[in-house]
């Protein structure tokens, strides 16, 4: 998988920067919906922790897509 989107020309700058694009839009869902009058905080919570989640997977594509244009 990590070679075929090497080969579609998908650089490893790119899934770094979805890292720290989810890590915004996490805090940014968080701060929207907390402002919301019908949202409970929990709700709100789990909105930023779902979005939160796909910071880490972005970086590890990154790190393996680092590896791969090395090769």
């Amino acid at each position: 998988m990590i070679e075929m989107l090497h080969n579609a020309g998908i650089k490893s700058e790119y899934a770094y920067a979805g890292g720290f694009a989810s890590i915004a839009l996490s805090l940014g869902s968080w701060l929207i919906s907390r402002t919301k009058k019908d949202h409970s905080k929990a709700q709100s919570d789990r909105w930023g922790i779902f979005i939160g989640h796909w910071a880490p997977t972005f970086f590890a594509l990154g790190v393996a897509l680092k590896l791969e244009e090395k090769e």
